[in-house]
């Protein structure tokens, strides 16, 4: 009832903010955790933000509950920063661990409210009561929203949060998180518009074996060496994607040599945004993409291109 609400209320909104179809470019602008720097972070209202915005990608963590749902976190646990318990008290920094989504069912998990406390990283953040979605809840949402306003489809950037070393306390083994992101992005009909990414090769290589199809990025955070860390792949992904700080000619010369898409994050800065769209880079991540959208229509119209 909350998202119809909020849907009614600000679609006329919605509808004359998007460009149109002259506008659109080939940058792919993705919302990190929906749009991070102006609404709680994964949640359904940062998304539909998100759509609103004009965004071609929404980017979003995965993590598993108790019940094997696939639930829309950055973290296996209930980040102090953002999180108000049931009985409207704090979660510290000291405590936040014990708040295991892993051993929480579904139902628990969505008591939580992940939306109303301040950000100490994003004071333009709209504070709204929200709770962590399931993966399906999001895309259900999301695809019934732009359907009703008939706007522009969307992908989806999917990253599996595996940490090898807390299998079976935070989170489920390699093997068995892949499969569960696969079928679910099967079942949800999404396989072709999305795009599923993590630090760890391990599921990378993993979902490579059981579908080559599916669009596969490394994420990068490391120093070392763009061929260092592509060799821990079996196979060659459709994208690089590292921290911002890491991009530079020479990795740019070889992701298009190779035919490699790279979308480095998460790049929230006018000075990085605009370098970034002068490398020739395919893509960014970005908590503000209402910026990046801004400053890349700014330098194609500046350039002469539409």
């Amino acid at each position: 009832m909350k998202i119809t609400h909020l849907i009614a209320g600000t679609t006329l909104i919605m509808i004359q903010c998007l460009p149109s179809d002259s506008e659109k470019h080939h940058l792919d602008i993705q919302g990190h955790r929906g749009c991070r720097g102006l609404m709680p972070e994964n949640t359904i209202e940062g998304f539909i933000k998100a759509v609103e915005l004009g965004v071609t990608t929404l980017e979003l963590d995965v993590v598993v509950s108790k019940d094997k749902k696939l639930i829309v976190s950055h973290e296996a646990f209930f980040n102090h920063e953002i999180t108000t318990l049931p009985d409207n008290q704090p979660i510290t920094e000291v405590n936040q661990k014990d708040f295991n989504i892993f051993q929480m069912t579904y139902e628990e998990i969505s008591k939580y409210d992940v939306g109303l406390k301040k950000h100490p990283k994003f004071p333009l953040q709209n504070k709204i009561k929200a709770y962590k979605p399931t993966l399906s809840m999001v895309v259900d949402t999301v695809e019934h929203y732009i359907k009703v306003n008939n706007l522009p489809a969307v992908r989806y950037n999917i990253e599996i949060k595996h940490d090898k070393s807390l299998d079976n306390l935070y989170n489920p083994s390699s093997d068995v998180f892949t499969t569960l992101v696969y079928e679910e992005v099967k079942r949800l009909g999404i396989a072709k518009k999305c795009n599923i990414q993590s630090f760890d090769p391990e599921c990378l290589n993993i979902l490579h074996k059981i579908d080559s199809t599916v669009e596969i990025a490394l994420l990068v955070g490391n120093n070392d060496s763009y061929t260092q860390n592509l060799e821990k792949l079996t196979f060659k992904p459709d994208c690089y994607s590292p921290h911002y700080s890491l991009v530079n000619d020479q990795l740019l010369d070889y992701c298009r040599k190779n035919k490699i898409k790279l979308i480095p994050w998460t790049v929230n800065e006018e000075a990085d945004i605009i370098r970034l769209i002068h490398l020739g880079v395919g893509g960014i991540i970005s908590d503000y993409p209402d910026k990046v959208i801004e400053l890349n229509e700014g330098l194609q119209h500046k350039s002469g291109k539409e």
